[in-house]
This record gives structure tokens, sequence and C-alpha cells, in this order.
């Protein structure tokens, strides 16, 4: 499962670059138990839920806030660019939640693996 957050800052290249680490990120097992299989290796799927929430500020006061999350009208088009540029990566269709629904999504992760990626942190 990705959840993915959109920021006013984010663009075709920041979709493009987070697709390609994903398809190619190897966090699965392989031989021995280690981490070592892509998505494709293990022929899994994907499922992509947005996720404005991601980029709440919690510094200033006890309400969140969530001014650097895009807003519809800018991450509607980059969530579906999103979407159709990871389906070239691994070859086959993702699956995705209704942007900006309230949706009831369960995740039961498979080992201790939950991995944080921001396109503006790449080294």
């Amino acid at each position: 499962m990705v959840l993915l957050g959109i920021e006013t800052e984010d663009n075709l290249e920041d979709a493009e670059w987070l697709c390609g680490k994903i398809a190619r990120l190897r966090i699965f097992s392989g031989e021995n138990g280690l981490m070592n299989k892509d998505i494709q290796e293990v022929s899994g799927n994907i499922l992509v839920v947005s996720q404005f929430t991601l980029h709440a500020s919690y510094k200033k006061g006890n309400r969140p806030s969530f001014i650097k999350a895009a807003r519809p009208e800018q991450a509607i088009p980059l969530y579906e660019y999103f979407l159709k540029t990871l389906s070239c990566c691994i070859g086959k269709t993702v699956a995705c939640g209704v942007f900006g629904a309230d949706m009831k999504v369960a995740l039961v992760n498979d080992g201790p693996v939950t991995i944080i990626m921001d396109s503006r942190n790449r080294e």
C-alpha cells in the first residue's frame, strides 16, 4: 500500500522519481529471509491511496494545519499521473482509492516495514 501525499511544490518529476523508486524498491523477502526482491519479482500488486494528511503541520497549536498539501485542482491531475506512471513502471494496473473520499482502508503489515519517501529528500 502506498499512501500518497501531494504537496504544493510537487510536480511531474517528483511523481516519476517516486514511481521509479517504488517499482525498484527491494522490500520483499527473498532467499534467507532477506529483503531482496521488488514488487515485480514477487508478482505483487499495489494499492495507492491519496492521503493529504501526511502533510500535516502540528508545530503551532493543537489543530493540525494542512497548508502544504496541494489543493484538489493541482493534486488530482498529479495523482492520476502518478497512478499511470506507476502502472507503467511495474507493468500492471495499480489499484487506487477515490481521491478525496472518506474511505475505510485496512492494512495488515507483513513484517515491520514502513518506509517514508520524500521526493525532496532524494539523497
